[in-house]
Order: structure tokens, then C-alpha cells, then sequence
């Protein structure tokens, strides 16, 4: 049973023409992960946000995209909101972009809970700091009252991560969640989405460049190159057996660059197989 059924999706950008995906079809089943790989610019997370529909106007999108069987393509704009958060939560490359930074991150919490779920000041707040701690940040009520800015890139990532746990969506996206922190904080991360996925059993799309996270994380692995998809198969097959000559070279050149966890982590870092 899939969750998410993309069928012949284009991608183009109406200013100059210029074709970003010419033609993706895959599909997420329900309960697993699918890590979706591939060099920088390669389309995967322009290919994420058009599941969200969260790409810039300029950008235009054709094909199918069926969640749960229903046509996400066809939904007004409001009702791809409310599904949003609820049932579609994005988890961003960069914690900063997802809050207003002129606002106390806890003013995003509420804000958010409140929308989808109609949850008083006090039930939001008792919510997020038990999800909080949940994830390792000390004094949640602290955290809530800081701003962005005065928070690490780690941190604002477990706090995404604490927001999707009280929503409890159907299938988590997450964009690069690890790229913009420093080793530790990736290790701690990663750790947090994996209990995320034992504890909750949603689905998961998990971008990234880094295979020794995927090798982890990955149930399923689509490779893509300049907006195409060159091969794909179980994590485990696409490791040991890959097909395409580029998933050779990322395998290979990618897997080294980060045995650098092993070394930090004593023999159990996120490169470990």
C-alpha cells in the first residue's frame, strides 16, 4: 500500500522554459522511508516541495500526485494548507527559514497547533514541551520564549522535529534536515528521526547527499542526476549492488567522506553499515 503515488511529474520554470524534472514517477509506501539522493541541483528538493506545493509561482508543475489517493494537484489552495502540518509535514534544510524571525519561536508553536487543531494556549504548550523533551532540549518553556536567531541550527531542528511528533502526520518530508549542522548535532539529529519513525510509524522522504544517513535511515533509495531519476531499489541493494555508474560514484566517493563518524563516534556513527 503506497502513501504517496507520484505519476509523470514535470517540472519547469516559466521565465526562461528551462525543464527542471522532465519526467518522475515513484512512490512511497506506507510506514517506510525513501531517501531520495543525488548531487546538488540534481531536483530533489524541487521535487519535494512540488508534493507540497510549496515552490516558488514561477515554477510550474504537471502530473499526478496522489496522497492517501487523493489527487494533491487538483486542491484549492486551502485545503492544501489544512493538509499541510496535519498530514504533510516538510522539515526544512535550514531550521531559521521555517520560523518568523521578528517572533519567539513559541509564537510559531501556538500559532500552527492552534490552526490545525483548535488546542488552547495551555493544551499547546503542555503538548510541545513533553515533545520537547521528548527530543533532548532542555527547559522547553526557555526555548519557546528565544527567537530564532538566539538558537542553534540544531536546535531549531529539534524543535521541527518536537512540532511533528504532537501534529503526528501521515508522512514526514525532510529536506537536507542535517546539512547546515556540525557533526554532533547530525548524529543527534538523525537519532531523533529515527525514533520519530519507531515511534509514530509514519512514512518518511528523507533528502539528502549524505549515503552514510541513508544507509542508516533508508528502507528505499531513488537516485536522481539533472532532474532524472537513474536508479532506485531497497537500500541494502542499491549499497551492495548498484546498477548505474553514477550510484557507483556516489556510493563510493560519498561513503569514504564520511567515515569520519565512525572516528568521532567510537565505531557507532551514522556512516556505520
Amino acid at each position: 500500500m503506497n502513501i504517496v503515488e507520484v505519476a509523470n511529474l514535470k517540472i519547469w520554470d516559466s521565465r526562461n522554459g528551462n525543464v527542471i524534472v522532465p519526467n518522475s514517477s515513484f512512490q512511497v509506501k506506507k510506514g517506510s522511508c525513501l531517501a531520495v539522493v543525488g548531487e546538488s541541483g540534481s531536483g530533489k528538493s524541487i521535487t519535494c516541495r512540488a508534493i507540497m506545493r510549496l515552490n516558488q509561482p514561477a515554477i510550474r508543475q504537471s502530473g499526478q500526485i496522489l496522497f492517501d489517493g487523493v489527487d494533491l494537484s487538483k486542491l484549492t489552495e486551502k485545503d492544501m494548507r489544512k493538509k499541510r502540518g496535519k498530514q504533510l509535514c516538510m522539515i526544512l534544510q535550514h531550521g531559521m527559514r521555517a520560523f518568523d524571525p521578528s517572533c519567539v519561536v513559541g509564537v510559531h508553536l501556538r500559532e500552527t497547533l492552534a490552526w490545525h487543531f483548535g488546542w488552547s494556549r495551555h493544551q499547546i504548550t503542555e503538548k510541545m514541551k513533553r515533545a520537547m523533551e521528548g527530543v533532548m532540549l532542555k527547559d522547553p518553556l526557555t526555548v519557546m520564549n528565544q527567537y530564532p536567531h538566539q538558537l542553534s541550527g540544531g536546535m531549531l531542528q529539534r524543535i521541527m522535529i518536537a512540532l511533528a511528533i504532537v501534529m503526528e502526520p501521515d508522512i514526514i518530508i525532510a529536506d537536507e534536515p542535517t546539512t547546515a549542522l556540525d557533526t554532533i548535532s547530525q548524529f543527534e539529529v538523525v537519532e531523533q528521526f529515527i525514533q520519530l519513525r519507531e515511534n509514530m510509524g509514519c512514512s518518511m522522504i528523507f533528502v539528502s547527499h549524505d549515503l552514510g544517513i541513508v544507509k542508516k535511515i533508508a528502507d528505499e533509495v531513488l537516485v536522481m542526476k539533472e532532474g532524472e531519476i537513474v536508479e532506485r531499489g531497497t537500500t541494502s541493494a542499491i549499497f551492495t549492488g548498484a546498477q548505474h555508474e553514477y550510484t557507483r560514484y556516489l556510493v563510493s566517493s560519498k561513503l569514504g567522506m564520511n567515515q569520519h563518524f565512525k572516528r568521532i563516534m567510537g565505531g557507532s556513527g551514522v556512516a556505520e553499515g
